[in-house]
């Protein structure tokens, strides 16, 4: 390796912080679609005169096509690779964006959300994967999180955007304009590096070197974490044999597939999804609701830097709790003041207030902090299909969630609804202190070396 001219350390950070910001950009395709959905809804219902029984089935069909490709990313990243799968998962993207926009009935608009589905699938595997890998453990956590706040940033932009198209009624400019970007993350993704480790694991020690080399810069960190995967590396990757096989790789999965239910049931995604009907539910008209909207994406933005710049200095278990802790007061209150009634403009904005308080909640703990934890969790050996497994729980409690909130609205009413998930996390604090581990500042070897020995899955990062 002397022999090879070294680049700055400074300017190898540079590097790999620039690459692990493209990666993350497969985090806006995911938001995007999250957000267009969300304004497009009452547009698709009066020109298709669907109920909302169709409406909800338009929008958790993009989960169903999302958990498939969760259920084929793991094999895809493991034998494509990292780079191609994302590269798949954009071509995906562009072509059900393009079929949303076109739709001519609902049968094929669900066909397209389905694609659609598919891509982000593979992207909220693959990307959060390739994170883990091509960060310095350094800056591993706050690198990761740059994917939820592209999501964010995604969110808002197509807020934003069927902001601008809700005064035409446009839904299908909504749906299609999202291929623009898409095609530009497709553009940006053939310039990534192959990850290191899945290089090492195809035998390409050499290539393994020179992209580490631009990523680390540092010949000893090179060289010790060359020989750590290439330990590791060992025993091939049987994450179906380890599953049945050992105890504690069951563990990891079972805490990763725990992590991505609790993501889910904290209420967020409802919000995005339903965000226009929530407001209507508050006494705002339709160019309000999607005004109020937008500023529910602006707010899930800012407020993921809060994860961003804390995650490697205070740890991912104190956020955790605050933003759990957050997020019950908020949902609380909503739902007492809906219980209430909301009468007055001072009323309704105290109601919207509580709500943008549980999007900072969320946005500052579980939305980029699940997605760490649950890349960081998992042995090598057993990573993809740890990371499958538990991605592909996201997406089907996901679908469960987006498919079932108008029904629990009908059925039990807004402020109950709002109750219930409250309670979720208030739970979600308990389960955060038996089991979710403090994973800041270790090595995913030490952690995979902890785990492996059977300690606690809460000691695991110690």
């Amino acid at each position: 390796m002397n022999s090879v001219a070294q680049p700055a350390v400074g300017h190898s950070k540079a590097t790999a912080i620039f690459v692990c910001i493209l990666a993350a950009l497969a985090g806006l395709m995911f938001g995007l679609d999250i957000g267009v959905i969300s304004g497009a809804q009452q547009f698709i219902q009066k020109e298709f005169a669907v109920s909302d029984s169709t409406i909800g089935l338009i929008v958790s069909f993009m989960m169903i096509g999302a958990a498939v490709g969760a259920m084929v990313a793991g094999w895809l990243s493991g034998h494509l690779g990292r780079k191609r799968s994302l590269i798949l998962g954009a071509v995906l993207f562009v072509a059900g964006s393009i079929l949303c926009g076109m739709a001519w009935n609902p049968e094929v608009l669900i066909v397209g959300r389905f694609i659609l589905g598919v891509a982000i699938g593979l992207a909220s595997f693959t990307a959060p994967l390739y994170l883990a890998e091509i960060a310095p453990e350094q800056i591993r956590g706050a690198m990761i999180s740059l994917y939820q706040l592209m999501i964010t940033i995604g969110i808002l932009v197509a807020f934003l955007s069927d902001t601008a198209f809700s005064y035409s009624g446009n839904w299908r400019w909504m749906l299609g304009i999202i291929a623009v970007p898409g095609a530009l993350f497709l553009l940006g993704v053939f310039f990534l590096p192959y990850s290191p480790r899945w290089l090492m694991m195809r035998g390409r020690r050499a290539e393994a070197e020179q992209v580490l080399l631009k990523l680390r810069g540092n010949p000893v960190e090179i060289n010790k974490e060359l020989s750590d995967i290439e330990e590791q590396l060992k025993v091939p990757q049987r994450g179906v044999h380890m599953f049945f096989q050992n105890a504690n790789f069951r563990r990891s999965v079972g805490l990763g597939v725990l992590l991505q239910v609790m993501q889910q049931l904290t209420g967020m995604n409802v919000v995005m999804y339903y965000a226009p009907r929530i407001f209507e539910g508050m006494g705002y008209n339709t160019e309000s609701q999607l005004w109020f909207t937008a500023i529910v994406g602006l707010v899930n933005v800012l407020a993921t830097f809060i994860a961003i710049a804390f995650v490697d200095r205070l740890g991912r278990k104190p956020i955790l709790y605050a933003g759990f802790v957050v997020m019950t007061i908020g949902l609380g209150v909503v739902g007492t003041m809906m219980h209430l009634g909301i009468h007055t403009h001072a009323e309704q904005f105290f109601t919207v207030a509580m709500l943008l308080i549980f999007i900072v909640g969320f946005a500052m703990s579980a939305g980029p902090l699940i997605w760490t934890l649950c890349s960081e969790i998992q042995p090598l050996k057993g990573r993809d299909f740890g990371i499958g497994c538990s991605t592909l729980t996201n997406w089907v409690a996901n679908a469960i969630v987006g498919w079932s909130f108008l029904p629990l609205l009908n059925g039990i009413g807004e402020a109950r609804t709002f109750w219930l998930y409250a309670a979720f996390n208030a739970v979600f604090i308990v389960f955060t202190f038996w089991l979710v581990p403090e994973t800041k500042g270790a090595t995913l070897e030490e952690i995979e070396r902890n785990l492996m020995a059977g300690k606690r899955l809460r000691e695991i990062g110690r």
